[in-house]
């Protein structure tokens, strides 16, 4: 199958366009035109998950986020993401990053995350633009209100994660709930506007913890746990519009953050 052929599925879904000016979603290894016989769905591009694609017989390595952000100068193989990128290239194995166009895709990363944590009747927390349903982080409500101890223990639960950091707890129950996957902190100020009583996201800050009016509560649940959803969004779209092709999805991506507990 081209190249071009698996792309445009993705792209349908999250459209290029919807990436932000400083990422670099798309094909970034491949022409699209190349033929691929199976692709491996991934969170990163990583020697390992290069060593898994082999492995599997796997030609093209859908990844959420881009190996490259930055032009390279050099291709001598001095760090992780030069010998990734040289051994794509020797071996013939596409790259292609989906990544802030997969977060602001109505349904997409947040919508995904919070419907697994039973957050229901979403819309976009951030709208790109009003009425749009393209932007970033999703809020709605529990079906009942929870407990804040009882929530934090389905977040654990759910997605498997092992430290949850927040901030003061401001409320006692839980109702409405904001999500933002990946580095959420600039959409603070739009949960609290949106009367979220919980916010869950990652990357935050120690100042972000500082809740000023203590009407919310913010929770760290870790980037990679937050965005692991990337693997099985993209799975779905691919397996049920390219019903010939195979896809698989990688159990070489791994969190580069290790916790001492």
């Amino acid at each position: 199958m081209k190249i071009k052929e698996i792309t445009d599925v993705i792209e349908r879904f999250a459209r290029l366009e919807w990436q932000e000016g400083y990422d670099n979603a798309g094909l970034i290894v491949g022409r699209p035109d190349d033929q691929v016989h199976a692709a491996l769905v991934a969170v990163d591009v990583t020697e390992e998950v290069l060593d898994e694609a082999e492995r599997e017989g796997c030609d093209m390595v859908i990844a959420h986020h881009p190996i490259l952000f930055h032009p390279l100068k050099r291709f001598n193989s001095a760090d992780a993401v030069q010998r990734c990128v040289e051994r794509a290239i020797r071996r013939g194995i596409a790259l292609y990053a989906c990544h802030t166009n997969l977060d602001s895709a109505p349904g997409g990363m947040s919508w995904h995350l919070a419907a697994e944590l039973g957050v229901e009747r979403l819309r976009v927390l951030e709208p790109a633009a009003e009425g749009s349903e393209v932007g970033f982080g999703t809020v709605g409500e529990l079906a009942e209100p929870l407990a804040v101890g009882v929530f934090m223990e389905r977040i654990r639960e759910r997605l498997g994660v092992r430290v949850i950091r927040h901030s003061d707890i401001a409320c006692g129950q839980v109702r409405r709930v904001a999500v933002c996957t990946g580095a959420g902190a600039s959409l603070i100020g739009a949960a609290r506007r949106a009367g979220a009583d919980f916010y869950v996201t990652s990357d935050l800050k120690y100042n972000d913890f500082m809740t000023p009016d203590k009407a919310l509560t913010v929770a760290d649940i870790g980037h990679f746990e937050s965005e692991y959803c990337a693997i099985r969004i993209l799975f779905d779209i691919l397996s049920k519009n390219l019903c010939t092709f195979a896809v698989r999805r990688s159990e070489s991506s791994r969190n580069p953050v290790n916790y001492w507990v």
